[in-house]
């Protein structure tokens, strides 16, 4: 019995690399209908009938950015101690952000929804949220690790640790989206990571609350 409907003349995973690449560049608004035929060598019926809608296709695709593009930082998280995993992460996202003949910057930080033509842009704004919510929680769920294995002093602030590189790591997207050179975010990686013993020690008490503490003792 034969197959109903005419089989797909396109290449779908080449198309969604494509695609992933539209939209890792221009985001989700302004990644328009034609950009993506335009780039995926299809028209709109085949993009429909493929993958549903352009809100499904940039869900696939941040899903195959996730599975390839992002994951060398996440993979560096893994190796050495907290301190080297961290830098590690670091310096493979600043690899990933400037890679030649691709889009500068993250998709994930940089693909936010203002709300889209087709209503779909406030839930995929809440998954690019979630998604980078994910990011952050991997460095936290591994500095959480240092503290467990020695790398880290039991006292440590693993939300401030985890707030300052999970800040330097978004700013970096932003700073390679704006041009900054390999060269020049590697050395930034390098200054955050000068900055990890300072982050590392018990915070002064305030002169204040030390005086208050004095006047209390004197009673």
């Amino acid at each position: 019995m034969g197959t109903r409907g005419r089989p797909r003349s396109f290449d779908r995973g080449e198309a969604l690399q494509k695609a992933m690449e539209v939209f890792w560049d221009r985001g989700y608004d302004g990644a328009s209908m034609a950009d993506l035929t335009r780039a995926m060598g299809i028209n709109s019926p085949s993009l429909y009938a493929a993958f549903g809608s352009k809100a499904a296709l940039f869900r696939e695709a941040l899903d195959l950015y996730a599975a390839t593009e992002g994951a060398g930082g996440r993979c560096a998280l893994d190796e050495g101690t907290a301190r080297e995993a961290l830098r590690g992460m670091l310096r493979a996202t600043v690899e990933g952000l400037t890679a030649a003949g691709k889009p500068r910057g993250c998709m994930i930080v940089l693909g936010a929804c203002q709300g889209g033509a087709d209503g779909d842009g406030a839930a995929l704004d809440a998954l690019l949220r979630a998604r980078r919510a994910r990011a952050v929680e991997d460095v936290r769920r591994r500095l959480r690790r240092g503290v467990d294995e020695g790398d880290l002093p039991p006292g440590a602030d693993v939300e401030a640790l985890t707030a300052f590189y999970a800040t330097v790591l978004q700013g970096l997207s932003l700073r390679a989206r704006d041009g900054a050179s390999r060269a020049e975010l590697l050395g930034i990686v390098e200054s955050a990571m000068a900055a990890w013993d300072a982050l590392l020690r018990p915070a002064a008490p305030r002169r204040g609350a030390a005086r208050g503490r004095r006047t209390h003792a004197a009673r």
